[in-house]
């Protein structure tokens, strides 16, 4: 079921966390962040909104990296539900596809309820103050409707936050599978 998240709620702090990724590292929110900013993403290996992205999520955080901008994703899905997302799979995804960024897994769910997190993909945008200036979409790409040159939303949005500290005040909304959330 196609989830919508919030409009952005600018100058919201991004909670800290840590969290192992599949590279074998544990990361925080000071070991993420670049001089400029952050972007989160919370994604999973099933979605087929994040699958009809990623290469699209590789170019972008490799060049907002270069623009001073920290980019990491995280899965929160149950991996009990939802075997496909489990950490395994995540180690499987994040080298299939050369991730340039550790991808985290949230086992408890419990950044994605701080954060939260609605679907996958979910962008969370931060200024170098990591208080939230982009809550939007990557770009118009939808999974059965693929063009290459489309304005780059997410991209456009950080470089903007990078070189002023604020994002756009105009966002459109990401669209993704809803988190899959452990049963209570």
């Amino acid at each position: 079921m196609a989830a919508t998240p919030p409009v952005c709620d600018f100058g919201w702090k991004a909670p800290d966390f840590t969290l192992p990724a599949t590279d074998g590292g544990a990361y925080t929110l000071g070991n993420l962040q670049g001089d400029n900013g952050l972007l989160l993403m919370f994604i999973c290996n099933h979605c087929p909104y994040v699958l009809a992205v990623l290469d699209k999520i590789n170019r972008d955080a490799a060049d907002l990296k270069a623009l001073g901008i920290g980019v990491a994703a995280i899965c929160s899905n149950d991996p009990v539900a939802y075997p496909a997302d489990n950490f395994d799979n995540m180690r499987k995804l994040a080298r299939e596809h050369a991730f340039p960024f550790p991808y985290m897994h949230d086992a408890d769910q419990s950044v994605a309820r701080a954060y939260d997190a609605a679907c996958t993909p979910d962008f969370f945008g931060f200024n170098r103050d990591l208080a939230l200036q982009y809550r939007g979409r990557l770009d118009a790409t939808r999974v059965n409707r693929q063009a290459p040159e489309l304005r780059r939303d997410l991209f456009e949005a950080m470089k903007q936050v990078a070189k002023t500290g604020e994002g756009p005040a105009e966002q459109i909304p990401s669209m993704g599978c809803s988190i899959k959330w452990k049963a209570a």
